[in-house]
């Protein structure tokens, strides 16, 4: 059978046999934060013959090559499918694995609300302009740091409304999907804004909370290890937070981060060093509770 994917901006969404059902919802299997995308949008579905998307009976309907979609047809490669604001481009991809149609490592800035998209799309899914800035193209490898702070801030949404809602599955599921993609934006050696990232990290710590995994934590705790940075008070503060059977995981990770920023110079900020004190507290607090009986959580206050 032949394999098939969804591309949205720097992002590939591989489409298995069966049903793929596109919406708002985090029932969904692939979920878009747009206000003009229904709870439960669209359908693809892939099968021995191919692929059909299907209209769910959305509010604003479906377009597939800008022809607003009725009833089920069937999907080409290369086919653009616009459902809300948002562009995706339909892949068939060879048995080695490699897409057919163009990558999507190029984006063009919109003229008009300044947002990235895809090249493939014909208008920006964000304002619906089709104007584009004289600076045209922006790689994926390249030293703008927007489009990849779009992307995972896109991801980043959907997990703070799943961790709002309790929901464990979808906050594994998303964060899985998150961290994923800023090791490929670390792989291509592009940055990430502070911001984003510390926004990335205190939810996957959040996330350990909620799913009682501590990957996630240490995973956050890692990130900063290697970027030789201290992590801001409010990561440092959620990590006291997890639970204490976790202590042993944590305290190796903020040893390992410890050792290397304790080395590196030039804290300039008063939260920088105010959160290096409290990091320092907490390894302190962490290594006494593995040594100890595994009572209460670790303060840092």
């Amino acid at each position: 059978m032949a394999r098939y994917r969804l591309r949205f901006v720097l992002q590939e969404f591989d489409l298995p046999p069966g049903i793929t059902v596109i919406g708002r919802s985090l029932d969904c299997h692939l979920t878009i934060e747009d206000a003009l995308v229904s709870r439960r949008h669209a359908q693809i579905v892939v099968g021995d013959d191919g692929a059909v998307i299907e209209d769910l009976g959305s509010r604003n309907g479906v377009k597939v090559n800008g022809a607003t979609l009725r009833g089920r047809i069937p999907l080409r490669s290369g086919d653009r499918v616009r459902i809300g604001t948002q562009d995706l481009v339909f892949t068939a991809v060879d048995p080695a694995g490699f897409a057919q149609a163009r990558t999507t490592g190029h984006l063009r800035l919109c003229a008009t609300c300044k947002l990235p998209y895809a090249r493939e799309a014909l208008a920006c899914p964000n304002c619906g302009a089709t104007e584009q800035t004289e600076d045209d193209a922006v790689t994926a490898s390249g030293s703008g740091e927007r489009p990849h702070s779009w992307t995972v801030q896109l991801l980043n949404e959907a997990l703070s409304r799943a961790l709002r809602l309790g929901r464990a599955s979808d906050a594994d599921r998303i964060i899985r999907r998150a961290t994923a993609q800023f090791e490929e934006i670390v792989a291509a050696g592009a940055a990430l804004e502070v911001e984003a990232l510390a926004s990335l990290t205190v939810a996957a710590v959040e996330t350990t909370i909620l799913t009682d995994d501590p990957a996630w934590a240490v995973w956050a705790i890692d990130v900063y290890r290697r970027a030789r940075q201290v992590p801001p008070t409010k990561l440092v503060d959620r990590l006291g937070a997890v639970d204490p059977k976790h202590r042993g995981a944590l305290g190796v990770a903020v040893r390992a981060l410890l050792e290397r920023v304790s080395a590196e110079a030039g804290i300039a900020s008063h939260d920088g060093f105010e959160a290096l004190r409290r990091l320092e507290q907490l390894s302190r607090a962490l290594d006494t509770g593995a040594a100890g009986d595994g009572g209460g959580a670790a303060a840092v206050n």
